[in-house]
């Protein structure tokens, strides 16, 4: 199977991810690349020492990013994977064994289920009961649309995969607060063009509904303390990405 199957792994200051990540899949593609953003930690040179050859591109928008890697990809099948995400060993076996039996032509790609991680504790809830996400799919029919949370749109059917993949956005609060405020100036570029005048419904009511929809729409009190973290997390990202829209509007620097 290994002829048939590419690692691609975006990436930009993933040094303490990074080797997990590849190691977790290595030996089941022919290949791992790396689309970098010009990472300045060691990231560059674990994967290197791991085999995987780096592709440098300076970041504008994640769909570009991995839309021009997928096109410097040799073989008919892409496995990607973030950073923080590894395969479990039964997700591992699941994926060798559709190869190996030759049924992988059966859909144009595949959904996968996450075991999410937040503090080092697993979130069963929070509004992740049911996170999945593209992984595996046929280079040729698949592209991603959308700027800041890009999704893979695919040319033909999707089917799922039964086991989960690990998860651990994790790496430290500031650094997570940082991530929030990224996609918020991102975001905000986006929401320029279909969002009206800013009120107080954008910077109050809209976080706070947020919050409340993850924290008991959602479930959240039943992952106790890391879920009421994320839920008010989800409504502070919610209230940052009209903040920097305001700052946007009134040209005020970042």
């Amino acid at each position: 199977m290994k002829n048939k199957l590419t690692l691609l792994i975006p990436t930009k200051n993933e040094e303490t991810k990074i080797r997990d990540c590849i190691l977790s899949a290595i030996d089941i593609v022919e290949e791992v690349y790396l689309i970098d953003s010009c990472s300045t930690d060691k990231t560059v040179e674990i994967a290197t020492e791991l085999g995987a050859k780096v592709l440098t591109r300076k970041f504008d928008n994640y769909s570009d990013q991995k839309n021009w890697a997928i096109t410097q990809i040799d073989t008919e099948w892409v496995l990607l994977l973030d950073a923080d995400e590894q395969l479990t060993a039964e997700l591992r076996e699941e994926i060798i064994e559709l190869f190996k039996n030759n049924k992988q032509n059966q859909y144009q790609a595949y959904w996968v289920f996450r075991r999410n991680y937040f503090f080092e504790r697993p979130i069963n809830y929070s509004g992740y009961q049911n996170d999945k996400v593209v992984r595996l799919f046929k280079k040729d029919n698949s592209f991603y649309v959308n700027k800041v949370h890009e999704n893979l749109q695919v040319e033909g059917q999707i089917g799922f995969l039964k086991n989960k993949l690990y998860h651990n956005t994790y790496r430290g609060f500031d650094f997570h607060v940082q991530k929030l405020s990224h996609y918020a100036t991102l975001q905000a570029e986006d929401y320029n063009l279909k969002t009206g005048k800013l009120t107080f419904f954008h910077f109050i009511l809209k976080p706070g509904l947020r919050f409340l929809k993850h924290y008991f729409l959602k479930q959240g009190f039943r992952d106790g303390i890391p879920g009421l973290i994320l839920s008010f997390l989800n409504g502070y990202a919610t209230f940052l990405r009209y903040v920097k829209l305001w700052m946007l509007r009134n040209n005020i620097e970042k």
